[in-house]
């Protein structure tokens, strides 16, 4: 009997899994649309948010965690997705983000820098900030 070991990894999406092969495409692609609905809702409620800040409608985070009744540390992090760069933001509209990238890794803390974000958010292959080169 011949064993073969194939590199793969399993990243969760809400219920489902998604394999991904080393080169860092899909296993198996599926016609149904690849966007993540709940990546999208959370981007448009912080430029919802921005604005509604900008506008003068609501004057802090608490302002807001108040009205729509949640915890301001969550209205901070969606808040932040703001800042994201156009070019992450159109990937993950439409549904052309990695497949590594998940809800999660837009939690984590992330530079303000657009090259920067776009080289590990839209990167084939998952990159941690901490392997990024030093800015000069």
């Amino acid at each position: 009997m011949t064993t073969t070991n194939i590199a793969m990894s399993f990243y969760r999406r809400g219920v489902k899994t998604i394999i991904i092969k080393p080169d860092g495409s899909r296993v198996l692609e599926r016609k149904e649309s690849k966007v993540d609905n709940s990546m999208v809702k959370a981007i448009a409620r912080g430029f919802r948010w921005q604005r509604l800040m900008l506008d003068g409608v609501y004057n802090t985070i608490y302002d807001i965690a108040e009205k729509e009744k949640i915890c301001p540390s969550f209205v901070s992090r969606i808040s932040r997705l703001a800042t994201l760069s156009p070019r992450v933001v159109e990937a993950i509209v439409e549904g052309r983000h990695p497949p590594h990238l998940t809800m999660k890794d837009l939690f984590k803390p992330f530079p303000s820098e657009w090259a920067l974000q776009e080289q590990v958010f839209l990167s084939a292959r998952p990159i941690k900030w901490a392997d990024l080169p030093e800015p000069n």
